[in-house]
């Protein structure tokens, strides 16, 4: 099996199949009470949740883009509720500054000792509401802890506890008052994302759902933060072809010489398709990762890590078409 640099430091995984593909059946079963618990009060959005579930298995973050009343806060504490995660929402304003997020250090005058306030962002589940309303300095408060889940004030390093999910919003049609993320902060989120507007079916369904109460209020916990993480770690059992490998890595190279981008996708980005392909294949019940997995999930990790090129900006393009003429141009392999 071919390896590439990004994927080759991993060390090897010893467990013999039997108990790899059992722990691996775990961890379906694991999001299939997930999937079921969060959609008793989303309505309609079975491939949203499935992705968010499959950025909790490879830890990573989201952002959604939609616009407000769409359901992205209950989202966020569906999810929190479901695994009994600690859950905190930042509302971003202009007048935010990055002590609000990572916490202070004040005087004691009891104690006659310096301590530290933890912030909001020392959670489990963090809804980062309209992060683009904030400034670019505050913004940057959040990169630490997305990058290497710890945090950084007056010399002392915390860890951030596990698991560790920062879902961000922002509204892509309200644009005043607003500081667009800079390339290096959208480079951190796993997958962006829409909930988009539900049919009329769905309309209705919410309308009958919400009636009486709000189902949050009665949303229980169906697995704990441990069984997360362990669902987590068990993600390295995952086998993926050395011509899937391959696969992932033509596509990312692709977006580096379409004459429709100016940037094309990092090497961050294969390793995030690269994982989150892992990931969606134990959702799916799957020891192993298929052409199709990447492909579903191309469009979400990929286009806001590119930038268009002025003429592709000009004719009205935009990265999402881009990455679907990518998936278009490079042939997918067969497995046997």
């Amino acid at each position: 099996m071919s390896e590439h640099g990004t994927v080759a430091q991993e060390a090897p995984d010893t467990r013999d199949g039997p108990a790899r593909n059992d722990e691996l059946l775990t961890v379906a079963a694991l999001a299939q009470r997930l999937r079921e618990n969060i959609g008793r009060v989303i309505v309609g959005k079975d491939r949203v949740i499935e992705l968010v579930l499959v950025a909790l298995l490879s830890e990573g973050h989201i952002l959604l883009e939609d616009v407000p009343g769409l359901g992205k806060t209950v989202l966020a504490r569906s999810v929190a509720r479901s695994l009994g995660c600690s859950f905190k929402r930042i509302q971003f304003t202009p007048d935010l500054i990055p002590t609000d997020i990572t916490g202070i250090t004040f005087y004691n005058q009891r104690s006659g000792e310096f301590e530290f306030r933890p912030g909001p962002i020392v959670a489990q589940i963090v809804l980062a509401d309209e992060i683009n309303r904030a400034t670019p300095r505050t913004q940057s408060a959040l990169l630490e802890a997305m990058e290497e889940r710890q945090l950084t004030t007056e010399g002392v390093t915390l860890q951030l506890p596990s698991p560790f999910l920062v879902i961000a919003t922002q509204n892509p049609v309200e644009l005043e008052g607003t500081f667009p993320l800079p390339e290096a902060q959208l480079d951190r989120f796993l997958l962006r994302l829409s909930l988009g507007y539900p049919s009329e079916r769905e309309e209705r369904a919410i309308l009958d759902r919400f009636e009486a109460a709000n189902p949050l209020a009665d949303l229980t916990e169906v697995a704990s933060a441990e069984e997360l993480t362990a669902a987590a770690r068990a993600m390295t059992a995952v086998h993926c072809e050395g011509i899937v490998r391959d696969y992932i890595v033509k596509i990312v190279q692709a977006t580096r010489s379409h004459t429709g981008l100016e940037l094309g996708a990092s090497p961050r980005a294969s390793l995030a398709l690269f994982r989150a392909s892992r990931a969606l294949a134990a959702v799916r019940g799957r020891p192993y990762v298929v052409p199709d997995d990447v492909k579903a999930l191309a469009p979400a990790v990929l286009p806001h890590r590119l930038i268009l090129s002025s003429s592709a900006r000009l004719r009205g393009r935009d990265a999402a078409g881009i990455v679907d003429e990518v998936l278009g141009s490079v042939p997918a392999p067969v497995l046997e």
